[in-house]
This record gives C-alpha cells, structure tokens and sequence, in this order.
C-alpha cells in the first residue's frame, strides 16, 4: 500500500495595531469591510491552506479577525510587535506556538499582508503549486520591470541598468518583490532563519494586482480599482 503524505499548509497574516502612517490601517473601512476583513477571506478561499493565522498584540484587531473567520490563537508578545519587528521572528513565534502547544507541525507557510487587498485566491494558489511542483524552498510574488536606473555615487549618479542601452524588446526585464506573497517550506523558516531561500521561485504578477497600502491616498486608489476591476465592490 502506497503510504498518503500530508501537506500541511497555513497562511499567517502579521497585523499590528499601532500603524504609524494610517492609524489603526489594519481594520480602517475598505469598500465596507476592515482591510484585514479583505485579504482573510481571500486566504479562507484558497482550498490548499489549511488554517488562515492572524498574529497580533491588539484586542480590537484580534476580534475583528475572528469575526471574518481568522484563527487568533494568541495574542503576540509586546517585544514582536514594535516598530523595528522585522517579519521573520512574528512567524517563528507563530510556528512555535502550533508545534509547542497544539503539536500541529506546518510544512508549508504562507505570509500574507493586510496591504495587499487586491491579491486574488487563485494567485495564492499558484505560488503553492509553484512551490511544490517546482521543488522550491521558497516563492515570492514579483512584477516585471523593464525601467532604467540610476543610482547615486558620491556627488554624481552612474547608470546601474541597463549598462549597455539597447532596444527595449533586447534587454532583459528586472523582477520587482511587491510584497504580496511569500511561501516557504517550515525548515527553511525555522532551521536556516530566512524566508526567501536560495532556491527560490517567482509567481509574476501585474501591476494592478500589486497595490500596497502604505499612505491615505492608496485607500481611495484601492477603492477606485476594486470597484472597477470586482463586480462585487460595484
């Protein structure tokens, strides 16, 4: 008999309360709903997850989590949740937690951000499959880039790329991180410390898909393309 592997895959979403550009931005009104109501119901309908984490050290943020269908197992630690947190440790903490308290071990984590509200189900669905069938240890979502740069040297500026101009279609394209999806496997996250890994693969998105809410004015952009792109939103 052929023995059945399991793959254990959960999506963490990072959410602090104390936003400093846009307060509270996590649970600020988008087209209705909290931001963070936006990208919990994309994870919960990505079939491949098996459980949609938030982490975070805010009460209000933890209820309005649970009320769209996010698990809050924890509150996190006042230490993880200050300014200068980087991510990684948010999501050791949280794997910890599973493995130490509810002896659920993950093999696949999935970081998602309340800032991307237009990332679809599906896209999240191809980095996992990206992941698995391209036996990588990590996946990140990327945009094309085919800019030239510049970049600043000593009181000048020096061209970085393309350092030999050429036609548009002969160069090739740079691939931009948009922040939108991160996948690894758990080892990569808790033995080697990092979650982009060496080997590591690029699900390429399109500019639209890849809005990052970082300042008042990307909320009324958001809007202005969920309600031209989403029927759901019109």
């Amino acid at each position: 008999m052929f023995k059945v592997i399991i793959i254990k895959t959960i999506a963490i979403i990072p959410a602090r309360g104390g936003s400093k550009g846009i307060p509270r931005k996590n649970i600020k009104e988008l087209c209705g709903k909290p931001l963070i109501g936006h990208i919990i119901e994309t994870a919960l309908n990505v079939k491949e997850i098996d459980r949609v984490i938030v982490s975070t050290e805010d009460a209000e943020i933890a209820e309005v989590a649970q009320k769209f269908g996010a698990e809050v197992p924890f509150i996190r630690p006042e230490e993880l949740a200050r300014d200068e947190t980087p991510t990684l440790p948010v999501l050791q903490h949280t794997i910890k937690y599973l493995e130490e308290n509810e002896n659920y071990n993950p093999d696949i984590v999935v970081l998602l951000y309340t800032t991307s509200p237009l990332l679809n189900h599906e896209r999240i669905f191809e980095g996992i499959k990206l992941l698995k069938e391209g036996n990588f240890d990590s996946v990140l979502s990327v945009v094309e880039d085919r800019g030239h740069y510049w970049i600043e040297k000593e009181s000048n500026y020096e061209r970085l790329y393309p350092i030999q101009l050429k036609n548009r279609q002969l160069t090739k394209s740079l691939f931009k991180e948009n922040g939108a999806i991160y996948i690894c496997k758990r080892d990569l996250l808790m033995e080697e410390n990092t979650i982009v890994g060496e080997n590591v693969g690029f699900l390429v998105m399109e500019e639209r898909e890849s809005v990052d809410i970082d300042e008042p004015l990307d909320f009324e952009i958001t809007e202005i393309l969920m309600k031209k792109y989403n029927s759901h939103y019109k």
